[in-house]
């Protein structure tokens, strides 16, 4: 097993998980089996509590496992299949090492950080590493491990330990080492000076610590001088070849090429004897494949002009990152059609009654991004906070024919909607949002557990089966008339009220998909209408640059004015529509 760890200094959020990620891109373009484990060094067991807003997306595996936001690049970066103990946490390890003291394992040992839970640790990144995470079923042949944070938090101190020993563990030619700096301009912008002191710090203090990194990093907002370059290679006494410019791009699709032109992967196959890997032929040719799609896919929204502007109805607004499989799936979808997409955030809070804002602007801001959307998506989430700025976005939608996709809540909430305005169910609500309201179209599921919060969701991958009678879904044609349930990433605790599906269906709302049993809704749409689709899962989880989710594929298309063209092409196999001018 060959291990690649992308650490990083002076700030946190450089970019780690995005250069981790670029990394086995290129590792897998050169015919590897590639597989990532990212270390959150909180005491948390998962992210599943954690607040959108503070901490980000909560991403989910197929198996379940609430994790954070970075293994969602991974899996659409490397179009792998990652499991919950590809994410570890203080919380886990300790519990582990814990539960294990309890049964007597250590033989009335005193158990200490070092050396067990830092074996611990080890053991854990040993053993996850070598799960299949591809079609292939084949064991991986390097493992990405981003340590998170940055190096000198105390909390980080076991891990930066473990992973030190990790590297003796692995053998000469079997470890190397990327860390991620922060190289700032003073004064901000052109003309300002590249200060290289931070990151000389950033290298003194990992080498203390234990690790002493074989490539340096450099996120800078400008492309690096060759003077700056020279400079940290020589106060850090390194060559200059490993020292990695990163600058802004235009789009993190670039970063992989970015990297390669710097010579990324004759470095890291030097570095890690790659030369002595098996690669059987025809891997080694779907890796130039799939960096030939990719370069065409991310060199060709270079040249694109159209844009198709979205307007993402949230409560987590204020932090992007919330939000990030969500806007990741509508590029995906973006560089299908060759287009651009304009995400328009929208607190949905603001949508709601103007006497009860502060500034009055902010309702008609609001309002006029919702109107002038090509399309309109409301997301999942949680809480009563914004929910009615939610239902009246969804109105909106539904009576002006306007492109809807809801997620989650958003499927929730347009069911309310509906029952509330078509259905004439005046007082339907929800169990969470509406406790007091006696019709209640969305209810708690049975086997939730009220009490105890984390994981105990529906959590993970389930199927989705198309019913009867619903081949004129415009969701359904996108998937063609020889699939009959698809599978999807679920996180909810409510559901449709079982007991009122025969009402809403009566109204007119088409339950397209149901569960296994049929009794749990999965999919509703409005059949006539150019685009009105919920859905319970969440389908951004499976959206790949490469692959994209047919159910924001669908929604994009059809706010671009182009779905009946998407569909004919998904169906015959078409990679992308249209041609990028260049």
């Amino acid at each position: 097993m060959k291990y690649v760890l992308v650490s990083g200094g002076v700030i946190s959020g450089v970019g780690k998980g995005i250069i981790a990620s670029s990394t086995g891109l290129l590792l897998k373009s050169m015919g590897l089996t590639v597989s990532s484990i990212k270390i959150d060094p909180y005491i948390n067991i998962d992210a599943g509590t954690m607040s959108p807003i503070e901490h980000g997306e909560v991403y989910v595996t197929d198996d379940g496992g609430e994790m954070d936001l970075d293994l969602g690049n991974y899996e659409r970066y490397l179009l792998t299949t990652l499991t919950r103990d590809h994410n570890i946490t203080t919380g886990k390890i300790y519990e582990h090492v814990i539960t294990k003291e309890r049964i007597g394992h250590y033989l009335g040992k005193t158990v200490q950080v070092v050396p067990h839970v830092t074996n611990a640790i080890q053991d854990w990144i040993e053993r996850v590493a070598k799960i299949p995470v591809d079609e292939s079923r084949a064991e991986p042949d390097v493992c990405i491990i981003e340590l998170g944070g940055t190096v000198g938090d105390i909390e980080s101190a076991p891990f930066i330990h473990a992973v030190s020993q990790l590297q003796r563990r692995a053998g000469k030619g079997n470890f190397a080492h990327i860390h991620v700096s922060y190289v700032p301009v003073l004064p901000p912008g052109p003309g300002g000076e590249q200060k290289t002191k931070p990151t000389q710090r950033a290298i003194s203090d990992v080498r203390s610590a234990g690790l002493n990194p074989d490539l340096i990093a450099c996120r800078c907002e400008l492309p690096l001088e060759d003077s700056t370059i020279q400079k940290i290679a020589n106060m850090c006494s390194m060559d200059t070849k490993q020292v990695i410019a990163v600058h802004n791009v235009t789009t993190t699709y670039h970063v992989p090429m970015l990297l390669e032109k710097q010579q990324l992967s004759n470095i890291m196959s030097e570095l890690l004897n790659l030369s002595s890997v098996h690669r059987p032929v025809e891997r080694v040719e779907q890796g130039k494949l799939m960096w030939k799609d990719w370069c065409e896919l991310a060199r060709g929204q270079d040249h694109v002009h159209d844009v198709v502007k979205i307007a993402l109805v949230g409560k987590y607004t204020s932090l992007k990152d919330a939000y990030i499989s969500v806007s990741k799936a509508l590029e995906h979808a973006a560089m299908y059609t060759h287009r651009k997409v304009e995400v328009i955030w929208v607190d949905s809070s603001h949508l709601e009654d103007e006497a009860q804002l502060n500034s009055p602007t902010e309702f008609h801001k609001a309002w006029h991004n919702v109107c002038i959307a090509d399309g309109i998506l409301v997301p999942g989430g949680f809480g009563t906070r914004g929910c009615e700025g939610m239902i009246k976005a969804i109105t909106w939608a539904r009576t002006n024919k306007k492109p809807f996709l809801g997620v989650c809540l958003g499927m929730q909430l347009s069911v309310i909607e509906y029952a509330r305005n078509v259905a004439g169910i005046k007082d339907a609500g929800s169990e969470e949002l509406h406790p007091t309201a006696e019709n209640h179209v969305i209810v708690y599921m049975p086997e939730v557990n009220k009490d105890k919060l984390g994981g105990t969701m529906r959590l993970g991958k389930y199927p989705c089966i198309f019913q009867e009678g619903t081949e004129s879904s415009k969701l359904r044609a996108l998937y063609g008339p020889s699939v009959s349930q698809i599978s999807e990433r679920h996180r909810h605790r409510y559901e449709v009220n079982p007991e009122l599906v025969g009402t809403l269906e009566k109204a007119g709302l088409t339950f397209v998909a149901k569960d296994e049993k049929g009794e749990r809704m999965e999919v509703i749409e409005i059949l006539d209408h150019p685009w009105f689709v919920g859905v319970q899962p969440h389908p951004e989880y499976l959206s790949r640059v490469l692959s994209p989710s047919k159910t924001f594929l669908g929604f994009f298309a059809a706010a671009a004015g182009c779905l009946e063209e998407v569909t004919k092409a998904v169906n015959n196999g078409q990679r992308s529509i249209g041609k990028s001018e260049q």
